[in-house]
């Protein structure tokens, strides 16, 4: 049996080429993260300016330059010895503490990772010293010696790094083209920038400048004009800012308003101690913080910036240090879904200006009438034709409708309307003209008149607004029903005949199974035999509805849901629908008294800028933009 055992391996210590070159599979597995690296040790020594170029993606080249506060020969010498690093300091006894990291790096594996596998140079001065460079080729050094310092300040470090990975040639078949790493390069370095606003950061890839951020100011004007820069001057015309502060954890920063959103996340962004990380609980705290107002499949614009005591986030958790593991994960995920509704709320009816922008950008001045050409007045008995340009003085004569048989009630209930007999096309309702000067008081001015039956055209002191009624009332419906939720429960108006809802008994089960928490919503129900529910009680604020069609959504819904999945988990979407389903539909005339009722609202309610699916309610046009329309200004 002895003769036929496997040979005993024997157990050797790795040469340190080897062991750099293994770690440097894990810090630098690509150009981005080698940039990554040498821009967190230039911020580390305290710069306050820091240029990057590259070449070719950043694997023919990259050249980091600081104005941080160097290092000396001998500083050289140590710093591409791997796992040495000045930032982590001994205790008296010689411990060193890994939960009390106050700096961007600690591991000590940068330098001696690239250098492993590139030709790299250092150059740097400290101050009071002379300046010294070094050079590395895979690991094998030379130096250090004396040097000529060219940098811009007079103290500062210059790395060059050639032919990244030329020591590992496997490496560079995985990676994927000089446009995307340049990409990557770019995406690592403006999150660095976004981190630092007080520090001034260049890129150049190819001999071309890709961007130059100057350093801002400091307080929230210098980082939301940093961030306006990066994600672009939508964002910082268009975003609320953050701050609030719990058990010593502090969320700031600054969220988009609902209706500046993307197709992808791509445009939220996390900051734990101002690192930047990617966090996936940062996407479901975005969706859960924005759920009553975005479609599922749309995206707010976030950058949160997350600052607590050290030992209470781990940054060790991997070698790139792009991962984070919170000690009280769920109290900074409480933490950050409140603060973000609590700002989203400050906001009130708010709508981003860009809805503004893209309905003028679709906009094109149409010709001047040709002569002869007829245009049509909306009369009580339909559209007469008029000569081409109205005579001198002429108006449009005021018509009063007959359209609806109720007006706006204050609370949100919606009336049963009659349909309009009436031509359609835009109608002048009636009522005195408010003065010029009391329009001020109503940031959506004062209905004028409503076209299509669909949207409310009103003026303002400086412009006009257009607001989508359905939409709109969508949103004041869902919070009305959010308010009394908070009180209760929504109040139910009973049903003098039960409505009988004829399903599938798999569907009639799913919501009968339900019932009590429907009952919360203000929807009775009960069974009605197999595979048919009796509808005894709607939500009051609805009037009259269609409680068939809502009963047969819910069944649909419900089969979406995972199994056990209870209603309140699922609160907000349920409601925005029912409350979708339930609103003033497009169609539908409205008197001059509902009209602004319906604004009024609009401005006392949060959130009523957007519908519950994240879409704009109103669009606002200022009274300069429609003149340039019509070439009145340049």
């Amino acid at each position: 049996m002895a003769d036929s055992a496997p040979p005993r391996p024997t157990i050797r210590k790795l040469p340190a080429d080897v062991v750099n070159r293994i770690a440097a599979g894990e810090v630098v597995e690509r150009p981005a993260a080698a940039v990554k690296e040498l821009v967190e040790n230039a911020l580390d020594a305290g710069a306050r300016s820091i240029a990057i170029a590259i070449e070719e993606g950043g694997l023919k080249r990259i050249t980091i330059e600081d104005d941080g506060c160097g290092l000396s020969a001998d500083d050289l010498l140590i710093a591409l010895e791997r796992h040495a690093t000045s930032k982590l300091v001994p205790d008296t006894e010689g411990r060193v503490d890994l939960l009390n990291i106050y700096t961007m790096g600690f591991r000590g594996e940068a330098l001696p990772s690239i250098a492993s596998v590139s030709r790299m140079r250092i150059v740097s001065r400290a101050s009071g010293e002379d300046a010294a460079e070094i050079f590395s080729d895979a690991g094998r050094l030379d130096g250090p010696r004396p040097a000529a310092f060219t940098g811009r300040s007079e103290t500062g470090t210059r790395i060059d790094v050639n032919d990244l990975f030329h020591a590992t040639p496997a490496r560079l078949k995985f990676m994927r083209g000089e446009r995307a790493e340049a990409m990557a390069v770019t995406d690592a370095v403006k999150r660095l920038a976004m981190a630092n606003p007080e520090v001034a950061f260049s890129l150049e890839s190819n001999g071309r400048s890709l961007f130059r951020y100057p350093a801002e100011g400091p307080g929230d004007a210098g980082r939301l004009k940093r961030l306006g820069a990066i994600m672009g001057r939508d964002f910082s015309d268009n975003a609320v800012a953050v701050d609030a502060t719990r058990e010593g954890v502090r969320l700031s920063g600054f969220a988009g308003l609902p209706t500046l959103n993307r197709g992808n996340a791509q445009m939220q962004f996390l900051f734990v101690n101002g690192r930047p990380v990617k966090d996936r609980m940062l996407t479901g705290v975005v969706r859960a913080a924005y759920q009553d107002f975005l479609a599922r499949d749309r995206h707010p614009m976030a950058a949160l910036f997350v600052d607590l005591d050290p030992e209470g986030v781990d940054v060790n958790v991997h070698p790139a240090k792009t991962e984070v593991r919170f000690r009280d994960a769920g109290g900074v995920r409480g933490l950050m879904i409140s603060a973000l509704r609590h700002a989203l709320a400050a906001a009130g009816h708010r709508a981003s200006t860009t809805v503004a922008g893209f309905a003028l950008g679709k906009a094109r001045a149409e010709p001047a009438p040709q002569a002869g050409f007829l245009w049509q007045a909306p009369q009580p008995g339909g559209y007469v034709q008029r000569p081409a340009m109205p005579p001198q003085g002429y108006a449009a004569r005021q018509v009063e409708e007959d359209g609806a048989s109720a007006p706006f009630a204050p609370r949100g209930y919606v009336p049963d309307y009659v349909p309009d007999q009436g031509a359609p096309g835009a109608k002048v309702e009636t009522g005195p003209m408010p003065a010029p000067g009391m329009l001020g008081e109503y940031p959506l001015g004062a209905a004028r008149a409503q076209v299509h039956e669909t949207y409310i055209i009103a003026q303002t002191a400086d412009g006009i607004v257009i607001v989508d009624q359905h939409a709109a009332h969508e949103r004041l419906v869902y919070e009305a029903m959010k308010r009394q939720m908070a009180e209760g429960g929504v109040r139910r108006q009973a049903l003098l005949i039960p409505d009988i809802v004829e399903l599938s008994e798999d569907e009639a089960h799913r919501v009968c199974a339900r019932a009590e928490e429907l009952a919360a919503l203000g929807l009775e129900i009960e069974p009605f035999g197999p595979g048919a529910i009796a509808v005894r009680a709607t939500p009051a604020l609805f009037g009259e509805m269609d409680a068939a069609g809502l009963i047969r959504d819910l069944a649909d819904d419900f089969a979406e849901y995972e199994a056990g999945l209870t209603l309140s988990e699922r609160f907000e979407e349920v409601m925005g629908n029912m409350a979708c389903r339930s609103s003033i539909r497009a169609g539908r005339r409205l008197n001059a008294d509902e009209m602004n009722a319906l604004l009024r609202q609009m401005e006392a309610t949060p959130h009523s800028g957007q519908c519950n699916h994240g879409r704009p309610t109103y669009v606002e046009l200022k009274l300069a933009d429609i003149e340039r329309l019509f070439g009145r200004r340049g």
